[in-house]
Formats: C-alpha cells, structure tokens, sequence
C-alpha cells in the first residue's frame, strides 16, 4: 500500500508525491486537452492504462465494465480514440470545440498497489460548440504511478455530476 501524509504528500515506489506535483499535472493534462494536443495527452498514459467516464447512475463502488459506461477504453480502444479524434474523420468535433477546463480540490489517497496512488479532483469543462455553451460538472478518480519521467495515468476515470446529459449532448471531446 502507498503511504499517505497528513501534509498532502504520498510516499509511492520509493517516491515522495506532493499534492502540489500532482496539481501542476493535472492542471498540465487540462491545458494540453483544451489546446487539443492529444499526442501530448496520450503520452501522459502508462502502457495499459485505461480511460473511462460511467454513466450518470453510477456510484462510487460500481464497476462501470457491469453498469454501463459513456466511455470504457482499453489501452488500444485509447489510442484509437486519439488516433481518431485528430483525424478528419471525426465530424463530431470537426472544427474542434472550444474547451476551458477548471480543476479543483485535489486530493491524494492510497491505491491498492504499492506502485501506484489515487487522485479524486473536482472539474468543470465548459465547452462551446454550434453556437450552444455546456459545463460539464463532476470529479475525477484516477491512479497514478510515478515513474522516471513524471506522473502518468494508470487509470484516468471522469465522473459527470449530472442527473442527466441533456437531449442532443455528446462527448466527442476528451473529458
């Protein structure tokens, strides 16, 4: 099991982790999504990794592979998902939406392995498309594992607050 201070530090793979480390990725990941860098995005992914958003009735505990899912990529589903969504082929966000992301209450927990941790985070994406503004509200539930080249996903998991998704919404961008 990681170790976890009261300070906001994580002792990880014989690693110390500051909250404040894990921020400035996090805050990194949100610039290089809104700058549509999905190259960048991909390589802040471990080999394996895993990208999921449940579905609006999910609830912490729930397996999102048994309850459904907005979103349940593997490793090769991810970068399918990159490949595609930097292609023409993607008419959804072909020109690209504009995103503006805000992350917030960072919070670091012990994981189940003793090479990797947890980080819950709120978000807001706020996203303009077709003439239309949505805010996409909810929290984060990753792990991550430090290695020799910083921080990288090991699972990146987006939770909606919503009740919800309102008619006509979609998730063609990266949340």
């Amino acid at each position: 099991m990681t170790a976890i201070s009261n300070s906001g530090l994580v002792l990880c793979a014989g690693r110390t982790v500051t909250r404040q480390e894990v921020e400035d990725f996090l805050y990194a990941e949100a610039d290089i999504l809104d700058h549509w860098d999905y190259d960048s995005w991909l390589a802040l992914f471990e080999d394996g990794a895993r990208y999921e958003i449940p579905t609006t009735d999910y609830r912490p505990g729930w397996s999102p592979h048994r309850t459904g899912s907005f979103v349940d990529d593997d490793w090769d589903l991810l970068r399918a998902r990159v490949k595609r969504l930097k292609s023409r082929k993607a008419h959804a966000e072909n020109p690209h939406s504009r995103t503006h992301r805000l992350v917030s209450n960072v919070r670091l927990s012990e994981s189940d392995t003793e090479d990797s941790f947890r980080v819950a985070a709120s978000f807001v994406v706020h996203r303009a498309r077709d003439g239309h503004f949505d805010a996409y509200v909810g929290w984060y539930d990753h792990v991550l594992v430090p290695t020799e080249d910083g921080l990288r996903f090991r699972l990146r998991r987006s939770v909606l607050g919503h009740e919800s998704l309102a008619a006509g919404a979609r998730l063609s961008f990266i949340l």
